[in-house]
């Protein structure tokens, strides 16, 4: 008894017709009337019934037919076993980060996970969150650390790592130095310090303003600078509240602006081996902060 026997089998018990199982299994319609005699001739029973317009199953062809698609099932579970382990032994992952973020240690994770595979390999690049989200969604991606503001990104799962309100952060010559909020309105006032549109921090910023524009006085790319720039009395820097360091951070309201900083993967797929491990390892809370 042979597989491609049970395969052609279960070819014609479905469509009824020798013709249409031919062509669902790419071989000519002789060939599958060929192997099937043969299974018959060795089971000593006819399986199918030819006399009628339709093939149909014998009584015996019926008992067998679930065997049969139990022994095809068991064999494409092996075979996709195998292509998992050799997913985790030549796999690569490709992931992404937010710039010079601070906060969460991508490395750490990225450790655990060659620790557990060392053979996949796996490549790192930074950009901005709204970058990020769209490799992710369009595959060039597998897996990144992302920061938004408002809802999960559409097409994405998430895993929550920090969700922060925002602060307008001044060093001790600025006159909102010592104050402990701050309201958007008179934030729109003054010339801000902030990251970049498509950073989820800018993000969220911007979702607080609403219809307003923020007048952005100073613009850099990471964190650091936004900070060092408000240090030198250059006006309010807008940072997660953890980010402010030795700058006093003034809580800003009505509203008040929040950004998340999250693990993120599409949320159908299709993953590979390797990146179904990375997520799986990502799920479980293997971060550092």
């Amino acid at each position: 008894m042979e597989l491609r026997q049970l395969e052609y089998f279960v070819a014609v018990a479905e469509s009824g017709s020798f013709t249409r199982a031919a062509e669902r299994v790419h071989v000519a319609q002789p060939g599958v009337s060929a192997q099937i005699r043969r299974l018959e001739r060795e089971l000593g029973h006819d399986l199918l019934d030819r006399s009628g317009r339709v093939v149909t199953l014998t009584d015996v062809g019926a008992a067998v037919l679930p065997l049969a698609r139990a022994a095809l099932g068991s064999v494409e579970s092996a075979r996709r076993t195998v292509e998992e382990m050799a997913g985790l032994v030549r796999g690569s992952v490709r992931v992404g980060m937010v710039v010079s973020c601070g906060i969460m240690d991508m490395p750490e994770l990225l450790s655990a996970f060659h620790t557990s595979f060392p053979a996949v390999e796996i490549t790192l690049s930074e950009a901005n969150s709204d970058a990020l989200v769209t490799s992710l969604v369009d595959g060039s991606l597998d897996f990144a650390l992302v920061g938004y503001a408002g809802e999960v990104p559409e097409g994405l799962a998430v895993r929550v790592l920090a969700d922060e309100p925002l602060v307008a952060a001044v060093c001790a010559a600025d006159p909102w130095y010592g104050r402990e909020s701050v309201p958007v309105g008179e934030l729109l006032e003054r010339g801000l310090i902030s990251l970049p549109p498509g950073t989820g921090l800018r993000g969220a910023l911007d979702a607080a303003c609403g219809a307003r524009r923020p007048r952005i006085a100073f613009e850099a790319s990471a964190p650091p600078m936004v900070v060092t720039l408000a240090e030198r009395g250059l006006g309010p820097a807008i940072l997660a509240a953890s980010m402010a360091g030795d700058l006093h951070p003034v809580r800003i309201t009505d509203p008040v602006p929040h950004s998340r900083l999250a693990f993120a993967w599409r949320a159908a797929g299709p993953h590979s081996p390797a990146a179904r491990a990375l997520i799986e390892l990502a799920e479980n809370g293997v971060t550092a902060v």
